[in-house]
């Protein structure tokens, strides 16, 4: 074996001997195949097969082609790129917007081009990697306040009022606790200290708040800047940002996950146009989909399971040791349940869990499954 596989190996084996190995999980969707209830996906309003978003997919496929062929700014700029940046504008209610290739590289778009040195940014401790990593290749400063806690996120603007700028960055949703940032209390922090706001709103988007705009309708707030996602609740892919004209103009001009992007594909841009227009008209679907989260987590809290989150689709069954997590999961699968367990480094030491997501395309007997097999595996490993 070459020197550098053999050193790779060598880590490799240490990434197993802690048990954090991860391999790829193949989704067989083919008839005849095995089939397996998910319970981890983020398609949370079952819109990633439905028949009117393939349609209309199908016939921009037929005009445009499989590929954008380009950046945006040379050849890839179509007139359905353009469509659905007026739509999530429209959406978001907010002046304008842009469109990336996915939630990571808006996020990172952002973050590396808007703070500059002599900034600073305020990001709570369990944002997300993407968000993490564009604080990581921002020139400001970067500072962490405990999770959702505004009590020590106003003592940290008090000690850097002396930064040119503060820049406060929160997932809406957090992706492994389903908890929510409090924007309302965000907002007036940033209000009285002079800070500008970021709201990554990937989970949030088409699942909370009365139209399904996200956490900014969810608290009647208007936040300097929103990131999403098309690949969640949407059901297609790509991300965007959501704000003002002069916001949308300068990312357009200095964000380089942007200018260096090839565009996504015009067939996906109206999928995602389509989508947009049964989120606003699914009132019932996200009421439909949240009395099934009440029915899973209260069951769950009943079993004795210490269960996390706050009134999102996302629902984190805290388990401890990442072996533990590991075999839980296993057990499901071998139920029929496909939700996999999730271990450090994205979530910290000892509090490894399964991620339940409850999406809308879940039926009654799916969940009665689901919390059986639950109850079942829970007494199986003295953990209920």
């Amino acid at each position: 074996m070459h020197s550098f596989d053999k050193d790779l190996n060598q880590r490799l084996n240490e990434t197993k001997a802690a048990g954090l190995y991860r391999k790829l999980k193949t989704i067989d969707t083919a008839a005849g195949g095995k089939r397996e209830i998910v319970f981890s996906s983020n398609d949370y309003l079952g819109l990633a097969n439905d028949i009117q978003l393939i349609r209309q997919a199908e016939a921009v496929l037929h005009d445009c082609g499989v590929g954008s062929s380009g950046s945006r700014l040379t050849t890839g700029n179509s007139i359905w790129h353009e469509k659905l940046e007026k739509r999530i504008a429209a959406f978001k209610q907010t002046e304008a917007a842009l469109l990336f290739s996915n939630g990571y590289l808006a996020n990172i778009g952002v973050l590396s081009s808007l703070p500059e040195q002599g900034d600073v940014i305020l990001s709570d401790e369990l944002n997300h990697a993407s968000i993490i990593d564009g604080c990581r290749l921002s020139r400001a400063r970067t500072i962490v306040y405990k999770h959702v806690d505004m009590d020590d996120l106003e003592e940290k603007l008090r000690q850097t009022q002396s930064y040119h700028r503060r820049f406060i960055v929160t997932d809406g949703v957090f992706s492994m606790d389903g908890t929510i940032a409090p924007l309302d209390l965000l907002m007036k922090l940033a209000s009285q200290y002079r800070a500008y706001v970021i709201v990554d709103d990937a989970h949030a988007t088409g699942v909370l708040g009365e139209n399904g705009r996200g956490t900014s309708e969810y608290f009647h707030v208007f936040p300097d800047v929103v990131i999403g996602t098309l690949s969640k609740a949407v059901g297609t892919e790509g991300g965007f940002i959501a704000g003002s004209h002069h916001l949308i103009d300068f990312l357009l001009n200095h964000a380089r996950t942007f200018i260096f992007q090839t565009a996504i594909p015009p067939s996906s841009c109206a999928a995602s146009y389509a989508a947009l227009e049964l989120i606003e008209a699914g009132k019932e679907k996200r009421r439909g989909l949240f009395s099934k989260v009440k029915k899973v987590k209260s069951a769950l809290n009943d079993m004795g399971y210490q269960v996390k989150g706050g009134a999102t689709s996302i629902i984190p069954i805290l388990i401890g040791e990442a072996e533990k997590a590991v075999l839980f999961s296993q057990k499901l699968q071998e139920n029929g349940i496909y939700a996999p367990a999730i271990r450090p480094p994205t979530v910290p030491e000892g509090e490894s869990r399964i991620r339940l997501t409850v999406t809308a395309g879940h039926s009654s007997e799916d969940i009665n499954h689901l919390l059986e097999s639950f109850n079942v595996i829970g007494k199986e490993l003295n953990m209920i």
